[in-house]
């Protein structure tokens, strides 16, 4: 069986990385550098408690991470950070694994545990940010389809523009989905970046030090960013659903002056219809001109006030 997970080293261990382990690789990598590998259920917990802490002189945490594009939710993430190692254990593919595996191939690479522990947080980072870039980008993109494709003119086909409210609350809400899930890879790196730097400041350098508060600046404004993006969605989710109800009102305003004109013509026409015996317009002889007239006429009139308000 081919193992899942990587060991990268300059001259001494460095880093051990476990990807959706097996319960062998777990003993297996116990059994060799003498860490408990934290499980999926610790490293789901949502306490501080238990995404903070620290265990025979090792730094223990985790925090939900945002996976590739196309994977449903946030995939939990731990740390297990000493002098000598640092200990990873992942579900799925992440991108900033990937930025920090590649530097390890190439010279000039980490050499302490900090080093990569540092590299991860700004691969981390760095993610967040491009795709908070890409959620920026498609909400500008629906901003665009609802306020100058569908506000500015009003629709013809009034089934094609509910199918197409429809489609951009469902991008709207898809967008938001996305937000939420990056909110919470940014809160849990920025709780744990400091909870990182205080415990290991006796053995951690001053310039890993300045990356990673340097990183936590970064997120401090990604936050802010993600706050920014968090109000837009609401504020097309609100427009998004006047429209509907814009479209809704008019629909019903329809129908409601069609009921209205049609009264008056049925009013009339009831009236022509009852068999009384006595009725002088039967013997006119442009009696039913007459009636055609006043059907006609107690149509318009209604139709030429509603007019003549605004109303239709």
């Amino acid at each position: 069986m081919e193992a899942r997970w990587r060991s990268f080293k300059k001259i001494v261990q460095l880093w051990v990385d476990l990807f959706d382990p097996t319960p062998e690789e777990v003993e297996r990598v116990q059994s060799d550098w003498h860490v408990r590998v934290p499980s999926r259920a610790d490293l789901e917990e949502i306490e501080s408690s238990s995404r903070l802490s620290i265990q025979n002189g090792e730094i223990r945490v985790s925090m939900p991470v945002v996976a590739h594009q196309g994977e449903e939710g946030p995939t939990p993430l731990g740390f297990v950070l000493s002098k000598d190692l640092l200990l990873t254990v992942r579900y799925t593919h992440l991108h900033g694994f990937d930025r920090a595996i590649d530097r390890f191939h190439q010279d000039g690479g980490a050499k302490t545990s900090t080093e990569a522990f540092a590299a991860l947080a700004e691969g981390i980072t760095d993610y967040a940010a491009d795709a908070l870039e890409q959620i920026g980008s498609e909400l500008n993109g629906i901003s665009r389809r609802v306020f100058r494709n569908y506000g500015n003119k009003q629709p013809r086909n009034i089934a094609r523009s509910n199918r197409t409210l429809r489609d951009v609350l469902v991008a709207v809400g898809v967008t938001g989905e996305k937000l939420s899930q990056i909110r919470e890879s940014l809160l849990g790196l920025q709780r744990l970046l400091p909870f990182v730097m205080e415990n290991s400041k006796d053995w951690m350098g001053r310039d890993i030090a300045t990356r990673l508060r340097t990183a936590g600046q970064d997120l401090q404004s990604l936050t802010d960013f993600e706050i920014h993006l968090s109000n837009k969605v609401q504020f097309l989710l609100d427009a998004v659903l006047g429209f509907i109800n814009t479209e809704q009102n008019d629909i019903f305003k329809v129908l409601t002056i069609v009921s209205v004109v049609g009264i008056p013509p049925t009013l009339i026409a009831s009236m022509y219809g009852m068999n009384f015996q006595y009725m002088p317009e039967l013997h006119w002889h442009l009696g039913y001109a007459w009636g055609l007239g006043l059907i006609f006429l107690s149509a318009i009139l209604p139709t030429v006030w509603f007019k003549w308000r605004g109303w239709w």
